[in-house]
């Protein structure tokens, strides 16, 4: 069994041997936004979601607990939960998609940003854990001096059915305090966002078994008490694992609640512009950059445009994007809705829709949004290609993934062949290590060939291509010049009221 927390939902996966998925159960979660800009959950929600799903999967699995062999857990990287000496939770976990410590992350930047390129690899945005923490330092005190334990948001919902406290080198990295070469929490990172080293969880390998379900977490959430338990790792790690992508040189384009590429190497490519992780397969690493706001600008649109109609509406605009012809009548979308990651790291750009007339319907709406997240992407793929990188195979995750009409606008915009895999979901990933972590696979690429395979995918039109690539042009200049328009509206004072 594998299950992960996304950013909307948490979803519990029973995979067979041979990868056949025979049972899955998903349960959404909430995110509170009490300021422009904040993204929180409650860790709660995330429990009592493990506890709605398992039972289910389970059922429509047609097992019952004693027949699954291990578990594991896989979640978004960077999410902090925060305990007290007893045990209990200090506040809301704030998300990897927050943007409140840019202020923070900027001064890490300024004052040691080559220390944290050269001992972590990556460089502080909001992103990070590192500036989350310093920012709660800064504005909560007293809460973070009764942290105790500070978990990544897997790994506490793991210790709900273990009791234990770890993590994995991928999560370790993610938190922007792991050195990396000594291979151990570094002293002079933690000091410079006022974190205590000795609240931070040991190191072990995700596919290591940390502990068993524990009576109570039985009776709570319907597993066999002394099921094993994996440790696991990050979702973007797994989901690229699970899509089969174990190569050097393999890309992943994943379209989900965030959308990024991802290259496969043995080795980090350490820049400003780029994220490195070690991956799920050991001795390989992840080259990782993104877009903030992908399935979510798709569900906003949804919720704001077409009413709450579920994966029905989905549907429907799918439909509705594809009968439109590329460029949407002149239609361009921006992304920007929760500010942006690579390559302008930039919590205070927005999101628009330029270019309309009375032409635009609904459906040339869709078109643009599907044709700005991909146009996003090349954005991020050419951070990449600056630094020498290229994909030499594309492998497409995430929900959107599903969309044929979204698979071909990524192909033609990227100007690459993508292939789609059979299961896309992190949580399959996640069941994957866990079978490797209890021997029912030799190592994670024998788990890997054994469950992995491709379906479909979309090969790039010359002519469309062709087209794109002037879009994509007006796409970049655009974003330059509304950028300063951008940050005008942010400083923005916000009225009480309209009297």
């Amino acid at each position: 069994m594998g299950i992960d927390l996304g950013a909307g939902s948490l979803k519990a996966m029973i995979v067979a041997l041979d990868g056949r998925v025979i049972g899955a159960a998903s349960a959404d979660i909430a995110t509170h936004s009490p300021k422009a800009g904040w993204s929180e959950q409650s860790p709660e929600e995330w429990w009592r979601a493990v506890c709605t799903t398992v039972p289910q999967a389970l059922a429509r699995a047609d097992i019952n607990a004693d027949q699954v062999a291990a578990v594991s857990f896989s979640a978004g990287a960077h999410t902090p939960v925060l305990e007290d000496a007893q045990g209990c939770l200090l506040r809301p976990a704030i998300l990897w998609n927050d943007q409140r410590s840019g202020a923070e992350a900027a001064d890490l930047q300024q004052r040691i940003g080559e220390q944290f390129l050269r001992v972590a690899l990556n460089r502080p945005t909001p992103t990070w854990t590192a500036p989350q923490l310093l920012w709660l330092s800064r504005h909560e005190p007293q809460l973070m001096q009764s942290v105790r334990r500070i978990y990544v948001a897997k790994d506490w919902l793991r210790s709900r059915l273990t009791g234990t406290w770890e993590t994995d080198r991928t999560d370790a990295v993610g938190t922007l305090l792991f050195d990396v070469a000594a291979d151990a929490w570094s002293a002079p990172l933690c000091a410079s966002v006022d974190c205590d080293p000795r609240t931070l969880p040991p190191i072990v390998a995700a596919t290591a078994v940390v502990g068993n379900v524990t009576q109570a977490a039985a009776a709570a959430c319907g597993l066999r008490a002394g099921t094993p338990v994996v440790c696991g790792t990050s979702d973007t790690s797994v989901e690229t694992f699970g899509v089969g992508s174990i190569n050097p040189g393999d890309g992943t384009v994943k379209l989900a609640t965030a959308a990024t590429v991802s290259i496969i190497g043995d080795a980090p490519r350490v820049h400003p512009t780029l994220i490195n992780y070690p991956f799920a397969v050991p001795g390989l690493w992840y080259t990782i950059t993104g877009t903030n706001s992908c399935a979510s600008a798709h569900r906003w649109l949804r919720d704001r445009f077409f009413g709450h109609h579920g994966t029905a509406a989905f549907d429907h605009m799918d439909a509705l994007a594809a009968a439109v012809p590329p460029g949407a009548l002149g239609l361009l979308f921006h992304p920007y809705l929760q500010g942006e990651r690579a390559p302008h790291w930039d919590p205070l750009l927005r999101a628009d829709f330029i270019g309309m007339t009375f032409r635009h319907e609904p459906a040339h709406f869709v078109r643009a949004l599907y044709e700005g997240i991909a146009c996003s992407l090349r954005d991020v793929l050419e951070q990449f290609r600056a630094q020498g990188m290229n994909m030499q195979t594309v492998r497409m995750a995430g929900g959107g993934a599903r969309s044929a009409c979204w698979r071909q606008i990524v192909a033609d915009v990227l100007g690459v062949e993508v292939l789609l895999p059979r299961v896309t979901d992190a949580s399959f990933g996640a069941a994957l290590l866990a079978g490797v972590g209890v021997g029912l696979f030799e190592n994670e690429r024998a788990a890997a060939n054994a469950c992995t395979e491709v379906i479909g995918g979309a090969r790039p039109d010359s002519r469309r291509s062709q087209f794109y690539e002037e879009l994509f042009g007006l796409y970049r200049s655009s974003q330059v010049a509304l950028a300063p328009i951008n940050h005008a509206l942010a400083r923005l004072p916000v009225m009480e009221s309209c009297a």
